[in-house]
């Protein structure tokens, strides 16, 4: 392909920004860390020569707070990570040595996306709302996609309209909708590599053993992606795009914040 036909190319391409704002009170799961952001300086601080001026910013984030992917090693059963065995000699409060983010390489690779809310004529998925094989199996038909080996696959919900709402949206109490097991293992047997949707769970919550981060995670070496803005994507009805998804090399880490695009054209 030569300069003109990429040109071209990138022109005719429509991308989608899948990520959401970082701010200091975004909702965040109770375990995990929330954001916090200051400005060191501000402009007059310190002025250069010629009135310039700069502003510069400190903030602190947790691996699973906002839109983000899980590493391997964020979950464990009985001790056992995917691709690591027993993770017991390869951790410490410095980080894992085995099973952390750094070893996930940039995420270039055809998405799908699973529309469940279109599928049900709503707007917004119910709290109650289970998602399983069947209703990913009948949003993949109606989206005219065929998942396989290696691809990405985004679960809508609609929840993300609620992130303005940070205690409907994290719903500690009471639940939102998401992935069940049989759902999970359904997405296995399609040999996909990355699930991710827009809650802040990805499963069903509430949840007292996340088993479906099992499933994906540890024992089929799945990624998990949550907190994604899948609204705009869902509204263009694109079915099937590039998706592209960068994690920051965190050495020893169970997460990282990333900046997910879908590419239709």
């Amino acid at each position: 392909m030569n300069q003109q036909e990429l040109s071209a190319l990138a022109k005719a391409a429509k991308v989608y920004d899948l990520g959401m704002d970082y701010f200091v009170g975004m909702p965040h799961f109770p375990t995990h860390p929330p954001f916090t952001f200051s400005l060191g300086r501000i402009h007059g601080d310190l002025p250069y020569a010629g009135g310039l001026t700069s502003a510069n910013c400190a903030f602190s984030t947790g691996g699973h707070t906002g839109t983000h992917i899980d590493a391997l090693g964020h979950i464990s059963v009985d001790r056992q990570v995917h691709g690591v065995g027993d993770i017991s000699p390869w951790q410490d409060y410095t980080g894992l040595q085995k099973g952390g983010i750094e070893e996930v390489d940039p995420i270039f690779c055809r998405g799908h996306l699973l529309d469940i809310p279109r599928l049900e004529g709503a707007r917004c998925l119910d709290s109650a709302y289970s998602i399983g094989a069947s209703s990913l199996e009948a949003a993949a038909k109606q989206g005219g996609v065929e998942l396989g080996q290696g691809d990405a696959v985004l679960i809508r919900t609609g929840w993300i309209q609620h992130f303005s709402d940070p205690q409907k949206f994290i719903a500690h109490d009471h639940g939102a909708p998401g992935l069940v097991e049989d759902g999970a293992r359904w997405l296995a047997d399609k040999g996909v590599k990355f699930v991710g949707s827009d809650t802040v769970a990805l499963e069903k919550t509430p949840s007292s053993g996340l088993p479906v981060h099992g499933i994906l995670l540890v024992q089929n070496g799945i990624h998990i992606m949550e907190v994604l803005n899948l609204e705009k994507l869902a509204a263009a009805e694109a079915a099937s795009f590039l998706f592209i998804a960068l994690p920051l090399k965190i050495r020893g880490g169970t997460g990282s914040p990333i900046r997910p695009i879908a590419v239709v054209l």
